[in-house]
């Protein structure tokens, strides 16, 4: 005598109509930003000659894989505000959680390869070029993306399994983890546990690399005597270090925790962080901080 749920209904941040237009204005401002940020970044590269190198061909990806991110999330999101598009099919929302995961995981993964350029960039200065060519550059980045999707097909598999039998209002203005698990009416310690550990594989260890790399980055610099060659060597990944830093301190707060503890409102406080603020702010931090892109523009 169990219905199962077909459709569920996005809550959104629920308010005041005047609070809810002032909030989709602000979405789409940024959304919007985000957008021509990531998408000039990739036109600039692909325009300018020298700027074809591993390193900016690894921020192309990652300013291709930020335009299809925010895309996933806030257009969806302004119409759950709108109150234009508050319904999502059950089919539809376990395909923008494996979107969303599945692209955020890729992310991690080309946050740590981009990590690791740097570090040979400044530790091995005179045999970067024949270290990181354009075979290996092709190589990490179909491995960073061929790996996020695949981390994630065995998760949103096991949540599409679940069964949902009401009620059906999800606190968010997006399909998440945490939000399908607390509607679930059915055992979720698989789902919770294959988060865990998916979490602890694509984020951690992608963070471990970074931070490693981070460390034989800054003693390196540590070791250069000038002054002004400590700042320019330390100023080519302070950028990528910027990013870092917002995306894996609000990744790791959402996603590696061993069951879905966190309050479904702060989630979307911090979801919000990843969705449109790093979209946003990863072109202006890589151009305001490079002379090579600056030149080019």
């Amino acid at each position: 005598n169990v219905t199962s749920v077909e459709e569920f209904i996005l809550l959104g941040f629920p308010g005041t109509w005047h609070f809810r237009v002032s909030l989709v204005v602000v979405f789409a401002l940024m959304y919007s930003l985000a957008v021509t940020g990531n998408a000039s970044i990739i036109a600039l590269v692909w325009m300018n000659s020298n700027l074809h190198t591993p390193m900016y061909f690894f921020l192309c990806n990652l300013s291709f894989l930020e335009i299809w991110y925010t895309t996933g999330a806030v257009p969806k999101a302004i119409g759950v505000m709108l109150g234009t598009s508050q319904t999502i099919s059950f089919s539809a929302c376990i395909f923008q959680l494996f979107f969303l995961l599945s692209l955020g995981s890729t992310e991690c993964f080309l946050l740590s390869v981009m990590a690791y350029d740097r570090y040979i960039a400044i530790c091995y200065p005179l045999r970067y070029s024949s270290l990181v060519n354009s075979v290996l550059s092709a190589r990490l980045v179909l491995s960073s993306w061929l790996g996020g999707f695949l981390a994630i097909s065995l998760l949103a598999f096991l949540t599409s399994r679940l069964t949902f039998c009401g009620p059906d209002v999800i606190n968010h203005f997006l399909c998440d983890i945490d939000s399908c698990l607390a509607l679930s009416c059915s055992d979720t310690r698989s789902v919770e546990l294959a988060t865990f550990l998916v979490s602890i594989i694509v984020v951690l260890a992608s963070c471990v690399i970074t931070l490693v790399s981070y460390m034989c980055i800054i003693s390196s610099i540590l070791r250069i005597q000038s002054v002004h060659g400590r700042k320019k060597a330390f100023s080519t990944c302070s950028a990528h270090l910027s990013v870092v830093t917002i995306w894996y301190g609000s990744t790791i707060f959402l996603y590696v925790k061993p069951s879905a503890q966190n309050s479904l409102d702060l989630n979307k406080l911090v979801n919000t962080f990843n969705t449109i603020l790093t979209p946003l702010l990863n072109p202006f931090i890589y151009t305001l901080r490079n002379k090579e892109v600056k030149q080019a523009l």
